[in-house]
């Protein structure tokens, strides 16, 4: 049946019903599903990739402890709601959407690196079942957030762009684009021996450095027009808000993920700052591009 509604002009008009709409289109709920089901998959697999195949992210699934993985798991649960409501495969209207989403993501995660990791015989018969989990669950975290962002990736349209303004959503995507370049790297035993060689005057240069590129990237995409920022806004106003506040939340993931992984186990307090700010490079570099690279 018809309903009536009002268009974008404020104007009477009708709205077919879902079904109908669906099969003049030729595309029924269930196809539409089983679409954004396998752009998820493949957004899982693309963006989980370098860490499939990576020894150190085999490997944490022996050692890590199940407090931190449990908890980067759960922590992994709002981030995933948050891409679903601004994002997702597929429209949402309410918590409990974007909520079914969120788990769709984080299944389809779970499945893409069980299969990767069979393939690529880190999963074997002979491997302890308390392993296999773990190094399937560490895995299926940058799956799931591949899956919830395959639509943007992948869809012939963005979704929600009514949805995509505010100092808030700013924030929340730079800390996803910074997330997702620091799990690529944060595993590897090259951050912790990039620090080992940095002398303090080094270690100042790579601060400085990461927040000059970051504001590069944020002008760069404010003269693209993505960048909610008012024309004639002070130049220290986008530096504060946008640079200094990305690289902030850059640093913080930083530590985290470090943490979460082992690799700030047994530093000292010098060291953990050095590393923090070598992995805040390539994170604080994810921040500030995440409108491109999501």
């Amino acid at each position: 049946m018809n309903e009536p509604i009002k268009n974008s002009a404020g104007q009477p008009g009708f709205r077919s019903d879902h079904k109908h709409g669906d099969n003049v289109r030729g595309q029924g709920p269930n196809r539409k599903f089983a679409i954004g089901l396998a752009r998820a998959f493949g957004g899982a697999i693309i963006f989980s990739l370098p860490m499939l195949m990576t020894m150190e992210m085999w490997y944490l699934g022996t050692y890590i402890s199940d407090f931190r993985l449990a908890l980067f798991l759960v922590l992994t649960i709002p981030l995933l709601i948050g891409l679903s409501h601004y994002i997702g495969f597929e429209e949402t209207f309410s918590f409990k959407d974007d909520a079914l989403d969120a788990f769709v993501a984080y299944a389809v995660g779970f499945a893409a690196a069980s299969v990767a990791l069979l393939l690529f015989a880190v999963i074997q018969s002979r491997t302890a079942f308390d392993e296999m989990v773990a190094k399937v669950a560490i895995q299926a975290v940058p799956g799931s957030i591949g899956a919830m962002l395959a639509q943007s990736q992948f869809g012939r349209e963005r979704k929600k762009k009514d949805r995509r303004e505010g100092y808030g959503y700013e924030l929340f995507i730079m800390a996803v684009g910074s997330l997702f370049l620091a799990l690529n790297v944060a595993p590897t035993e090259e951050m912790v021996l990039i620090a080992q060689q940095m002398t303090d005057w080094h270690t100042l240069a790579l601060a400085l450095a990461s927040l000059l590129i970051m504001h590069a990237f944020v002008y760069s995409l404010e003269f693209s027009g993505t960048v909610p920022v008012p024309e004639g806004t002070p130049f220290w106003s986008v530096f504060l808000r946008f640079t200094v506040g990305g690289y902030a939340i850059a640093l913080i993931i930083s530590m985290y993920v470090l943490w979460t992984f082992g690799r700030a186990d047994g530093l000292t307090l010098h060291q953990l700052i050095t590393t923090v700010i070598v992995l805040g490079f390539p994170a604080g570099v994810g921040a500030a591009a995440a409108r491109l690279i999501l």
